[in-house]
């Protein structure tokens, strides 16, 4: 993930649960909402959710506004950042002089901060959740402050150890596609629906109750119920289904009657 307000030449040091640093960001400290501006800031699927619903608009509708699709390196996969004003400072659309304007449902990457979580690769065994970063900037004066931090202390602080376990789907697919040869590529199709299923909630709910995929998949009818007025549940099972999709992990079955009816129809 990247560092909002990130300056060149600036050296994160690696960074476990229990390490400990000293920061407190509040409206009397001389920098407030500077790190809000120049960033670049991967939103993760549930930002994406919270986001959407704060503002009282669809996902298609916030995807389209706020946000610029690019493919992450190394994986071929398609991700969402947020689109910055067009200002001198170029700054997040949500930042105003007194604050931010979408606190409570601000991205993962803004809780994190002054921290970032990362993953270099993918292993079954490997604790990959422990791993942050940790990088003191010199415009931020928040690090003056005497209030001191626990790694595990600040993400229970600022709830991203909530957001991370809605997103571990979503971080598990990315990690497993890093770790593939760089020459396996993904199809168009195939990033579409990555796309579809991990940004835009509403047209993949739309996709899953108004398509054939209910017919095409045997979904229990407690599962069906769940996804249908649970976004984050729609959420995890969308990832379950593009591990599915894109690892042949998990236990979806195809309806073999379904299959059938779909050849005679294309015959």
């Amino acid at each position: 993930m990247d560092f909002p307000g990130n300056e060149a030449g600036i050296q994160p040091v690696r960074f476990g649960p229990d390490s400990r640093f000293t920061f407190k960001c509040h409206k009397d400290v001389p920098c407030f909402t500077k790190c809000c501006r120049g960033i670049n800031i991967i939103l993760t699927p549930y930002d994406i959710i919270q986001l959407k619903n704060r503002l009282g608009i669809s996902s298609g509708e916030f995807l389209a506004i706020y946000t610029v699709p690019q493919l992450l390196e190394k994986t071929d996969l398609p991700v969402i950042t947020l689109k910055l004003l067009d200002d001198e400072q170029q700054s997040c659309p949500f930042v105003r002089d007194d604050g931010c304007l979408v606190y409570e449902s601000r991205p993962t990457t803004c809780r994190y901060y002054p921290l970032g979580v990362a993953s270099l690769s993918h292993k079954e065994d490997a604790d990959d959740k422990e791993f942050y970063f940790f990088v003191n900037e010199p415009h931020c004066l928040g690090f003056e402050e005497k209030k001191e931090w626990t790694v595990t202390e600040w993400r229970k602080d600022q709830g991203v150890d909530i957001q991370d376990e809605i997103n571990a789907g979503w971080t598990d697919l990315v990690v497993r596609k890093r770790s593939f040869p760089a020459n396996v590529k993904l199809t168009e199709k195939t990033k579409k629906m990555f796309f579809t299923t991990c940004y835009d909630i509403d047209q993949f709910k739309e996709f899953v109750f108004q398509s054939s995929f209910l017919r095409l998949y045997q979904i229990d009818e407690e599962t069906i119920h769940k996804i249908k007025d649970n976004e984050v549940a729609l959420l995890e099972f969308g990832f379950r289904w593009m591990k599915w999709i894109l690892y042949k992990i998990g236990d979806f079955r195809i309806n073999p009657e379904a299959v059938q009816k779909r050849q005679e129809e294309k015959k």
